[in-house]
């Protein structure tokens, strides 16, 4: 089940706080044809469609039975039953292939070791699973984690070629989101991000009042490179932050017409 806290979330992201979400999934009081099943995947589009909701980042936790709680007396009698691996591994990949680009998804289960685990998941690699499942089925995650450039180097051996600047517009929270990147647009790998809100009515800090832009997140991806080196064949320093917040600033003043 999913709790949409608004007013919570409004709060967040006029005061410069990143907002994550954690997605807790077939719990004892849904019923399980109704938490997992193809009825219950139409509700995960209003997770990331709604501007009411969407999030930076999401945790993606499917109810593991654990034994010694009152839950696994409840699964032991019957009376609560999560749905079978393979099941849960396709559902995760549809819901996965949901993710809108400017969000990242954080963890795909719980770090709890397997042993402990009644009932759920069998293996600790739900994720990897998950999208293995989607190259089956001709679907594709596009969160940011997976288009990273440094994961996309270690595990397929893909680097960046032709890396070109993308803006994504969307509302969230009653605030104008911009999100702004650097990507090999032609083999979706992205080099660097940058979150910028245009403040609404809901902050509280004195300095954010008024007609004020804000910068939420701003990140190079890549193998880390010291403060005052250079490494031609390294993404980080290579000035790529540098163009995000120039064009972030030309957007706060023209678009946004904000003083600060």
């Amino acid at each position: 089940m999913v709790t949409i806290k608004l007013d919570v979330e409004k709060f967040i992201g006029d005061n410069n706080f990143n907002l994550w979400k954690m997605l807790g999934c077939c719990s004892y009081d849904a019923r399980p044809s109704k938490c997992w099943g193809r009825e219950g995947l139409g509700k995960f589009p209003g997770v990331f469609e709604s501007p009411m909701f969407r999030a930076d980042g999401l945790k993606i936790y499917p109810t593991l039975v654990i034994r010694g709680t009152g839950l696994y007396e409840l699964w032991k009698t019957g009376r609560y039953r999560n749905y079978p691996p393979e099941q849960l591994v396709d559902i995760v990949a549809r819901i996965l292939a949901m993710v809108p680009p400017w969000t990242r998804v954080y963890r795909v289960q719980r770090d709890i070791p397997m042993p402990l685990v009644t009932s759920g998941v069998e293996k600790g690699n739900l994720r990897e699973l998950a999208l293995a499942r989607m190259d089956d089925l001709g679907l594709k995650c596009r969160d940011v984690r997976t288009r990273e450039a440094g994961i996309q180097d270690i595990h397929h051996k893909i680097k960046p070629e032709e890396v070109e600047l993308v803006r994504r517009d969307y509302t969230a929270n009653e605030g104008w989101e911009t999100f702004l990147s650097y990507e090999d647009t032609r083999q979706d790998i992205l080099v660097g991000l940058l979150r910028l809100r245009k403040c609404g009515r809901n902050t509280t800090c004195p300095e954010l009042i008024g007609r004020c832009s804000i910068v939420r997140e701003l990140h190079v991806y890549g193998t880390a490179v010291p403060v005052h080196g250079r490494d031609a064949d390294k993404l980080q320093h290579q000035g790529y932050g540098t163009l995000l917040m120039e064009a972030a600033e030309q957007i706060a003043g023209r678009e946004h017409r904000s003083t600060k």
